[in-house]
């Protein structure tokens, strides 16, 4: 009699075959998959990036094909469609390619040294004891969390002609390692800003002082995952500390590396707050780069920001051509 209740009462409680009971399947939330909970707590996200990245750049697109002055700003008269004028306009001007080519060169030089210091300072700290590590970690970060309008402030005034360090340290230099230019007995009066070379060397050193930080402490996560094993073999080889390091090291940080340039190619391209700064505004054109010419056009008297427009979107188009093509070359490198 036992036996058949406990049949009785497994055969109630299995499912008949083909069935699942209803906790099994899957579940829903108001009526819809769980599969699609995920992309649904995206949306916000989406929404919010939508409003501030993709609306002005459309905006910004539609305006690089329009007339749009101070007028037009204030309503009093609607945009007018020009086509390609602003294009036109801006590739028949000289200054327009001198921009393009201090920020090409600026570019290059920035991103190349900030690379170099950054993944030497990475490496330094990798070797350095714990406490001392994060010492140095921490002040490198300061100069990283400097807002660039305060970079511009420090930097300009370091190398200020009367009061800046930049030329007291000079000047104490003999004369045969650093003579002060056109035969003057002291580098005090040198302006440094004034004109376009010194002006980019001192924007290269405020840029790559504020940047390596941030490329030092990824190089040293980087460091961190690699199998020390692989340096005990090398070292058991009789590998050299630089051999050991282009073997080694590089390869394991290529993907790292790849990140890094990319954003240090983004960053640097648009350099505007600093340059503005030790410019003292918009008002040497030699200087100009494309960033400083965009805003220029945009908002100097007569406002042209249609023009300015098209200088920012040429220079996106820049900036995806660089970064497209250098992605590829990393893609290709990584399958061979």
């Amino acid at each position: 009699m036992a036996d058949t209740t406990a049949v009785a009462r497994g055969t109630e409680s299995s499912p008949a075959p083909g069935r699942r009971k209803k906790s099994d399947r899957a579940p829903r939330a108001a009526g819809l998959p769980v599969w699609s909970i995920p992309y649904l707590l995206l949306v916000p996200g989406l929404l919010v990036i939508a409003g501030l990245l993709l609306y002005p750049m459309v905006q910004l697109g539609i305006m690089a094909f329009q007339k749009v002055g101070l007028a037009q700003i204030r309503g009093s008269r609607p945009a007018e469609w020009v086509g390609l004028e602003n294009f036109e306009k801006i590739l028949s001007n000289d200054i327009f390619w001198s921009a393009l080519r201090n920020t090409v060169v600026f570019a290059a030089v920035a991103v190349s040294m900030t690379l170099v210091v950054g993944t030497a300072v990475g490496v330094l700290l990798h070797r350095l004891g714990k406490k001392m590590s994060l010492f140095v970690v921490i002040g490198c970060m300061f100069a990283w969390a400097v807002p660039p309008v305060a970079q511009g402030v420090v930097w300009r005034s370091l190398f200020d002609a009367e009061s800046g360090i930049v030329n007291w340290a000079l000047n104490l230099l003999p004369d045969w390692l650093a003579a002060p230019p056109d035969g003057q007995p002291s580098w005090t009066g040198t302006p440094w800003l004034n004109d376009t070379v010194p002006l980019y060397i001192a924007l290269v050193v405020c840029v790559v002082w504020a940047g390596f930080p941030f490329i030092a402490v990824s190089v040293l996560a980087g460091l961190k995952g690699i199998p020390h094993e692989l340096y005990e073999a090398a070292k058991v080889d009789g590998s050299g500390p630089w051999h050991t390091f282009r073997k080694i090291t590089l390869p394991m940080l290529r993907p790292v590396f790849a990140v890094l340039t990319v954003l240090s190619i983004i960053w640097d391209f648009k350099v505007f707050s600093q340059l503005y700064v030790l410019m003292n505004g918009p008002t040497n054109r030699d200087g100009f780069n494309l960033s400083m010419y965009a805003v220029a056009e945009a908002f100097r008297p007569p406002q042209k920001l249609g023009t300015g427009a098209a200088i920012s979107v040429v220079l996106t188009i820049i900036l995806l051509i660089v970064t497209v093509v250098y992605v590829r070359q990393i893609v290709k490198q990584e399958e061979m």
